[in-house]
């Protein structure tokens, strides 16, 4: 009897997490065995969890906040996209219950966001995670520079380094280059329950894109106010749809089918 094909998400907390709704929704389509389920792990189960990921039977987990650099030393091995971010958020198990790590959020971001990139300067807001992948997606995707907007300023000069591209880091408050041809805010500045993030985003040329991690709520200040300057948006959902069809592939051994992705869609925001 082959056993169903088994994938989650940890994280501390976990409950907020859309991700099962997006993979059951593609098992379905798809017409897969399989399910995926949310696993809150403390930070000090971490180890422990890991550890047991083989012999629960899993295909592998999904990463979030805080378990996202702290799991890396506990995997055999760092596929080339967890090496570029410095982060994991996917985890894989492979045969014979050996460990590797992935990070899918620069697929996530990279996927809706390369025409904008190509060729183009590259605004980061924030000096996290996602600001890393944001950094790893511009390097991927051939941006002609990249500026990282931050208030730490030290870890944005770090981030920005690690890419060789040209740029620089632009002081929190300055004024935003002209020449940017895709703004990504990485921060949770947005999100339900904190403050919003305040761009004066006049200087950008008119063709620019303004993309937004933040995916609750999907229309933020930023977005509203790049749409009021007439400018192209990426909400949050595009990422979060788009890391997870990596991810999906990487635990199930096939393509999310992302014809039915305005279904998804309607379904995630119901």
């Amino acid at each position: 009897m082959i056993e169903p094909a088994v994938a989650g998400v940890i994280g501390w907390p976990v409950k907020h997490s859309k991700s099962p709704l997006i993979h059951r929704f593609w098992l379905a389509k798809l017409g897969m065995d399989g399910d995926y389920c949310r696993f809150p792990v403390a930070p000090g189960r971490l180890g422990q969890f890991v550890a047991a990921l083989p012999a629960m039977g899993l295909r592998g987990v999904n990463v979030t906040v805080p378990h996202k650099l702290d799991c890396m030393a506990m995997l055999a091995e760092l596929a080339p996209s967890a090496q570029a971010v410095g982060a994991v958020n996917t985890i894989v198990v492979e045969e014979e219950g050996h460990l590797s790590g992935h990070n899918t959020d620069v697929l996530g971001i990279a996927g809706p966001a390369a025409a904008a990139i190509k060729g183009r300067a590259m605004l980061v807001v924030g000096s996290g995670g996602a600001a890393r992948a944001g950094a790893a997606a511009a390097r991927r995707c051939g941006a002609a520079a990249l500026f990282i907007l931050a208030r730490n300023q030290a870890e944005a000069a770090v981030i920005l380094a690690q890419t060789g591209l040209a740029g620089a880091v632009v002081p929190w408050g300055d004024v935003l280059p002209a020449s940017i041809g895709l703004v990504f805010n990485a921060t949770q500045l947005g999100m339900a329950g904190q403050l919003p993030l305040h761009l004066d985003l006049s200087p950008l040329p008119d063709d620019a894109v303004v993309f937004d991690a933040v995916y609750a709520p999907l229309e933020t200040a930023l977005l509203a106010s790049a749409r009021s300057r007439g400018l192209a948006t990426i909400d949050g959902l595009a990422m979060l749809i788009g890391q997870a069809a990596e991810a999906f592939r990487l635990f199930y051994g096939a393509g999310a089918p992302r014809q039915h992705d305005a279904e998804l869609r309607e379904y995630l925001t119901r």
